[in-house]
């Protein structure tokens, strides 16, 4: 599995409004939402569920990253993307510092192996510091979704 089979090209944000771990939640479902992810009241739902997630224990990894992910009959697919905070965000990390990366994930609740597989995928391209850096640096949709592509061909 490629982050590039699930994350959503249209809605990848490099900067983000949003300066508290909801609204970055929010906004990042309000961008797969605009790519046509969710319909109606769905994205709300979503919402809860991925906060929901959170008070089980942050999905802020430490080293400036979140994985914030859940499960919901919303999507038939597993959905996902990646957002960028120029200015960090208090995310409850397990490190205590501020969160740059964002990558959300949202799989159907009838595939969980698709949906740990997928953090698994995540979590390792994570751990590897240069992808990192680069991320950070990443200006634009195109320049992320090429790193995405690129650390796809490295693995």
């Amino acid at each position: 599995m490629r982050m590039c089979d699930f994350v959503v090209r249209e809605s990848i944000s490099t900067e983000l409004g949003a300066n508290t771990k909801e609204g970055v939640i929010r906004e990042m479902i309000e961008n797969l939402r605009q790519a046509g992810y969710f319909k109606g009241n769905d994205s709300e739902d979503v919402v809860k569920e991925v906060l929901r997630r959170e008070t089980l224990g942050s999905t802020g990894i430490g080293r400036g990253v979140a994985i914030p992910h859940t499960k919901h009959a919303g999507v038939d697919r597993l959905v996902g993307t990646v957002a960028l905070s120029r200015k960090g965000v208090a995310f409850d990390s397990v490190d205590g510092a501020p969160v740059f990366i964002f990558i959300l994930l949202i799989s159907p609740k009838e595939r969980p192996g698709d949906h740990l597989r997928a953090l698994e995928n995540v979590s390792r391209h994570l751990r590897d510091d240069s992808f990192v850096r680069s991320l950070r640096q990443a200006v634009t949709r195109d320049s992320v979704w090429g790193l995405l592509e690129d650390q796809e061909h490295r693995s």
